[in-house]
């Protein structure tokens, strides 16, 4: 799968799609110059989207070019693709967007389509919206135009439907301890949203006193959430997510560094607005039992 940077925009129940840097790999019908033409084309595309240029950003299509959104509305010709972005602008702000190019097939010397999903992050950390697309690039008279871009709705990958529910956590959490200690909590999507990765720091006066990450991931033979446990000082383990109501639980046992065996039940609790709790609980040590830790209040951060 190639990556590429884009400009996605998010017309009520339609996306336009545009990719900006061509990748490496090409059919036999195409040529390096021709996808170097149409990232420099897509470069443009981006510039003018930033102005709020929509006449400009229409005339990327054929005269007669055509979009088709998820629910099969089409607009047909740059008129109404201008009138389309013109609406986008008044109505959406501050859009963020991801796509992820799946193949780029030159059909002939001066015909390619393109196929891939795209992603858009309203602000305020939002989920995003997401669609598949299909693009028809040609080139008429040395220049290459959008000829038609299709949407279809979006069916995520099947881990991603199983670690949905942990979605809401995406992002950065700040909160400290009435002893002075700062945690800091991310949580992130790996590429192709079968995982989730999630970093832990605890500092005092700036300096770290421990940080772990976790990989968060769907375990199709036992049919639960299971986590993967990696501190900075060596330690390793391994553990479960269970979720009840607004609190997800994660049981983990880990080995440390000096090869003592140590337990802990983490519970993270979704709170109102953009707040969190976390709790350490079930502590143990070579079978012995440690003081649960105090519950910290977090906020999102990002």
């Amino acid at each position: 799968m190639r990556k590429r940077t884009v400009i996605l925009l998010a017309i009520p129940t339609a996306v336009f799609a545009w990719w900006v840097l061509p990748g490496p790999a090409q059919d036999r019908q195409g040529s390096p110059e021709a996808s170097a033409t149409i990232g420099k084309n897509a470069e443009a595309f981006i510039e003018a989207f930033h102005k709020g240029d929509a006449k400009a950003l229409a005339a990327f299509w054929t005269p007669d070019g055509e979009y088709t959104d998820q629910t099969g509305r089409l607009l047909k010709g740059r008129e109404a693709i201008e009138e389309a972005f013109k609406g986008l602008f008044a109505d959406n702000k501050e859009l963020k967007l991801r796509i992820d190019s799946d193949s780029l097939h030159f059909v002939t010397a001066d015909v390619a389509t393109e196929k891939g999903t795209t992603s858009v992050f309203p602000p305020g950390g939002a989920p995003p919206s997401r669609a598949h697309f299909t693009i028809v690039h040609v080139r008429k008279d040395g220049q290459w135009y959008l000829d038609s871009v299709r949407d279809t709705p979006f069916v995520p990958p099947a881990n991603y439907e199983h670690l949905r529910g942990l979605e809401w956590a995406i992002g950065e959490w700040t909160g400290s301890t009435d002893t002075g200690e700062v945690e800091r909590l991310s949580f992130d999507w790996t590429e192709n949203q079968n995982f989730i990765v999630s970093s832990f720091t605890t500092t005092v006066n700036n300096v770290s006193v421990g940080d772990a990450t976790v990989w968060i991931g769907w375990d199709p033979m036992g049919k639960n959430i299971r986590a993967g446990l990696f501190e900075s000082t060596g330690g390793f383990g391994e553990g479960s997510w269970n979720q009840e109501g607004n609190k997800w639980s994660l049981q983990t046992a880990s080995i440390l560094q000096d090869g003592k065996k140590a337990a802990a039940t983490y519970v993270l609790t979704r709170g109102g607005g953009d707040t969190l709790t976390l709790q350490a609980k079930d502590r143990s040590l070579d079978g012995k039992a440690n003081p649960d830790g105090k519950e910290v209040k977090m906020k999102r951060a990002s």
